[in-house]
This record gives C-alpha cells, structure tokens and sequence, in this order.
C-alpha cells in the first residue's frame, strides 16, 4: 500500500465554492458496498435509504473564529495566525503565516492583542503566547477559518456551521453535518430514525495530504473527542434491535471506533480523550455499520478511511463516476452514503 494508491485527478472546477441552498439540497451519491450498485439523489431524499431503528450519530462540535490577521513587530509586515490547539490560558499551537516568524517575533493582531511567537514546532507550526486570552478578541478580531481551497467565500459564515452545532473548538467544520436542516432531521426521527451526538474538535490536519511514501509512516494529528453515557446507551441499545449505527462524518467514525477501542465486553462505552486513530484499509470497523460522508482530497488520511470503509477501487471508481455526473467535491460539496 502506497500513498500514491490513494491519488486522483481532480480539476479545480470541481470544488466547491458555495454551499447548496437549502442545505439538504445538495446532491447524495449513494453506494451500497455489497453489490457496487450507485445511485443518484438529492440529500433530502436520504430517508428512502435508513430504517426505523437505525441511528445518526453527529458531531456537535462548533467551528470558532480561528483566524486572525495582522502586522509584525518591528517592521509592519503582514501577519496570519491560524488557531489549532490550545496549550494554557495564553498560549496556543497556530499555524503562522509571514516571513521571519522565529521565537521572539512579535505579531499586533488587527483589533486584538499583541502575539509573540515562543516556539518554532516545523514548518508552519509555531507556539504563540497572546499578551490577554485570546478568546476575548474572537468576536471583533477572529475569522472563520474556511479551508484554503474555498477562495472567496463572502456569504453567512453560519452556513460553515451545522444546525445541531453547540461545543466551540474546532478548526474546521465536521462538513458531512452540512447537509442536515431541522426539517429532515425532524422528518428523520418523526421515520423512526434515532440521533444521537458526539464531539470532536476537528483540526486544520484533516485536510493535508500525506506526504509519506508509505501511509503507515504517517503521523495522524491527533483530536480531542468524546462519547457521553447516553449516546453509548443509544449505540448498545439500537444494535441489540438489529439497527444500524450510521456515522454522519468521518469525524463521528473516529469517535466512535476509538471509544470502542476502550470498551469492554462488546458495549459501547462512554469515553473521552485524545484520538490518534488512523484508519487504513485493513481496519476491522467495531460500530460504524453506514456512513455518511462528503468527497475528500486526494492522498487525504479522510479518502483513506473511506476507503477503508467500502474499498479502496470503489471509492476511486465512484469519485470518477461523481466527476463525469458533476458533483461537487470537498467541504461545500456533496454527499455520499455508504451502505
């Protein structure tokens, strides 16, 4: 297995730059692994798909205003700070952006505190102590922290937020949630469809590529998740009826494999803590029986889940498919259900 396997040809007309309006109108490739079989709907439609006692399990985490821009100290120079991981009160892992961003450059944040810069972490990476806490500045100074493939975004930036959203902590949002409006999870649960909520504060690391020649050698960024009592009670008591756990994200599959990975006895358990599962085909999957998802970049940790998931060949077969039917690709995209 090689991380080029996991490679494809994707023009940038495909990416999507705006969301579907209304949510749930965007498109719903669907692909029932068993026989190969895709067929082609709008998401609102996804309800012909699930039964009742099945059960949506979503993540509610909620996508703060991570981005941040300014000047450097001396000189004036342009500044971005882009958060990723908080360390203390103070002090924060970001993605920093400028010239010359060494321990001890200082950055004065546009309508925000003075940012000095303690650590170099690689690359990017740097620890950035702010002079006051920098959760004060989020609503006159922070920006939405769009992926970078999205250039020109100017709409509502709750429309990067999904409608069941609640815990602040994320870089970036949990995108396959996008798709759901209160009226469809409402029609869902009114079908005999459960939900059920997780959380995990997803990281800017969910869209870079894998640079390894062997994806084994990978180094997954890891994040903080969490599966409380009564969404592990939902998961036992659905599977003890013959339903189907259905994991909205590639978000949700890592919280609760990981939570299984810390159970006992064949139950779902609560659990919280720090996730560096990496899945890769070869995974024996514990919980996650369907999912949803939306069409990852190429050589991505998430295309290697989902691949994982329902094959690699197939997935890359039904991205080609997805290409010649013009679906929309990545975070403002559309949808796949794998059954």
């Amino acid at each position: 297995m090689k991380t080029e396997d996991f490679d494809y040809d994707l023009p940038a007309a495909f990416i999507a730059q705006t969301p579907a309006e209304p949510r749930d109108h965007s498109r719903l490739m669907v692909l029932e692994r068993a026989t190969g079989r895709i067929s082609h709907r709008r998401f609102f439609e996804i309800g012909q798909f699930l039964h009742p006692g099945d059960l949506l399990v979503v993540n509610e985490t909620r996508v703060f205003p991570a981005r941040f821009y300014g000047k450097k100290l001396p000189g004036g120079g342009k500044a971005e700070i882009l958060l990723l991981k908080k360390r203390d009160n103070l002090t924060w892992e970001c993605l920093v952006g400028g010239s010359g961003m060494k321990p001890g450059r200082q950055i004065k944040i546009t309508d925000g505190p003075i940012a000095e810069v303690v650590e170099d972490l690689g690359e990017s990476r740097r620890a950035v102590r702010f002079a006051e806490p920098i959760e004060n500045a989020f609503e006159k100074a922070g920006h939405m922290p769009l992926p970078p493939y999205i250039r020109a975004y100017t709409g509502d930036p709750e429309r990067y937020q999904t409608v069941f959203n609640k815990t602040p902590g994320s870089a970036a949002a949990p995108t396959a949630g996008l798709h759901f409006t209160p009226q469809l999870l409402d029609a869902l649960q009114k079908q005999g469809v459960g939900l059920a909520k997780i959380d995990l504060h997803v990281g800017l690391d969910t869209f870079a590529p894998v640079t390894e020649d062997d994806p084994e050698r990978h180094q997954i960024h890891k994040e903080w998740c969490a599966i409380s009592p009564e969404t592990a009670e939902k998961i036992n008591q659905t599977r003890r009826n013959g339903g189907r756990v259905i994991a909205v994200g590639t978000t949700s599959v890592r919280t609760l494999e990981s939570a299984a990975a810390h159970s006992q006895g064949g139950l779902q358990q609560a659990w919280q803590g720090e996730t560096g599962l990496f899945i890769l085909p070869g995974y024996r999957f514990r919980v996650v029986d369907a999912m949803i998802t939306n069409f990852h970049l190429p050589k991505s940790t998430l295309l290697m889940l989902v691949s994982a998931f329902a094959g690699r060949q197939t997935v890359l077969d039904a991205y080609e498919i997805a290409k010649v039917e013009g679906y929309r690709f990545f975070s403002f995209g559309d949808a796949m259900l794998l059954l």
